[in-house]
C-alpha cells in the first residue's frame, strides 16, 4: 500500500513556526523639534523666568510735570515633574528553552526607548491643553487673547475642521502679536481626510491652487505638499484628546459643546525663540541591567526624568475636532 496523506498524518507538520518575530508598525515621533529645549537648568527641580510688560505713554504738553511709570513684572515657573520607566525581564530558564529566547530579550532596550519617546510625544501634545501636567490653556473657556479666541471647537459641519480653522487661528495669532512666519499644523489623520475631501478643494474647476493637492494627496510623507492659510501641516495620530466634555461660549464663534474623544489639534508658529512648549531633561533614558541570582532572570529597565510646559500661550490656538468621518 503506498503511502499517502491518510495513513501518513503524522509525517505532516499541520503548523510551521516562522525563524522569524512578528513586529508592530510604529508611527512616526516628530514633536520633540518643536520644543525649545532648556540647556541652562543644570540642577534642582523648579526654574523661574522672571518677566516684564510693556511700557505705556501718556499726552504732554510744555511745562507739564513727566509722569514716571513703573512695568509690570511677573514670572513663568517650570519644574521637572516627569519620571517616567520601562523595564522587562527574562528568565534564564525560558533563554534556554524558548528558540526566539534571544530574539526577544535583545527587544528589550529598543522597545523600551521607543516606549518612552512614545511618552514623550503624548506628553508634548498634551502641554498646550488642559490635560498638561502643569499649566496649559483653560478646559471649557475660548481662552481669549487680545479679543480672539485660542480655544474652540471646529467650525465645519458636525465639528471637524475646515480650511476656516486656519484661517481664524493665523488671525487669533497674529492678534496675539505672533507672527505669522514659519507657521505649523498639527492634525488627526481623520482631520486630514477631512480636508482633502471639503467640496470646495475638490472641486478644482472653481479652485485651481488646489489642484496639486487634490492629484497627489495632501501628504508628502508627513508633511502636506501646500500649506493652508500659511500652515504647513502634519499629521499625527498622538494628538491630546478630551477627558471631558467642553462647552465653550467662545468670543468669534457661537456657543459649542467639544465632547469626550475630541482631537486637539495645534496651531503655532515655529518661529526661533517662539516655540510655546518649553522643555528640559534632568536625566536623559539611561538603560541599567543586570542578573537578578535570587529570581534567575534577566532584567533590564529604562528611566528618564522631563519637564513640560505651554510658554507661549499667545502662540498656540487648539482646535477641537470629532474624530470622526462625518
Amino acid at each position: 500500500m503506498a503511502q499517502n496523506t491518510t495513513n501518513s498524518d503524522l509525517l505532516i507538520r499541520s503548523e510551521l513556526w516562522s525563524m522569524q518575530l512578528k513586529d508592530i508598525l510604529e508611527d512616526a515621533l516628530e514633536a520633540q523639534k518643536w520644543v525649545e529645549w532648556l540647556t541652562d537648568f543644570p540642577d534642582g527641580t523648579t526654574l523661574t523666568m522672571p518677566s516684564i510688560g510693556e511700557a505705556t505713554t501718556f499726552d504732554y504738553s510744555e511745562g507739564d510735570t513727566i509722569r514716571y511709570s513703573n512695568l509690570d513684572t511677573g514670572e513663568f515657573q517650570f519644574t521637572i515633574n516627569e519620571y517616567v520607566g520601562s523595564a522587562h525581564s527574562i528568565t534564564r530558564k525560558l533563554l534556554q528553552d524558548s528558540y526566539w529566547g534571544p530574539q526577544v530579550q535583545a527587544a528589550f532596550v529598543p522597545k523600551e526607548s521607543r516606549a518612552i519617546m512614545k511618552r514623550l510625544e503624548e506628553s508634548i501634545f498634551k502641554a498646550p491643553g488642559p490635560n498638561a501636567s502643569q499649566g496649559g490653556q483653560t478646559a471649557g473657556s475660548d481662552n481669549t487673547i487680545n479679543g480672539f479666541d485660542h480655544r474652540y471647537a471646529a467650525t465645519g459641519s458636525s465639528y471637524i475642521i475646515s480650511v476656516n480653522d486656519f484661517a481664524y487661528a493665523k488671525l487669533a495669532l497674529r492678534k496675539a502679536n505672533v507672527p505669522t512666519t514659519n507657521l505649523v499644523a498639527f492634525v488627526d489623520p481623520v482631520s486630514a481626510y477631512q480636508l482633502e475631501t471639503t467640496s470646495n478643494i475638490v472641486n478644482i474647476s472653481n479652485n485651481p491652487m488646489w489642484e496639486g493637492i487634490v492629484t497627489s494627496g495632501l501628504s508628502d510623507g508627513r508633511r502636506f505638499i501646500r500649506n493652508v492659510f500659511g500652515f504647513d501641516v502634519y499629521e499625527s495620530n498622538f494628538l491630546d484628546t478630551l477627558t471631558a466634555s467642553e462647552s465653550i461660549n467662545t468670543t468669534a464663534h457661537a456657543s459649542q459643546t467639544a465632547a469626550v474623544g475630541f482631537v486637539q489639534n495645534l496651531m503655532f508658529s515655529a518661529t526661533p525663540g517662539l516655540l510655546p512648549v518649553i522643555g528640559a531633561w534632568r536625566q536623559m533614558p539611561i538603560v541599567d541591567g543586570e542578573f537578578n541570582k535570587d529570581k534567575q532572570q534577566e532584567e533590564y529597565v529604562t528611566t528618564c526624568r522631563w519637564g513640560l510646559k505651554l510658554k507661549w500661550p499667545e502662540n498656540m490656538v487648539c482646535v477641537l475636532s470629532k474624530p470622526e468621518i462625518a
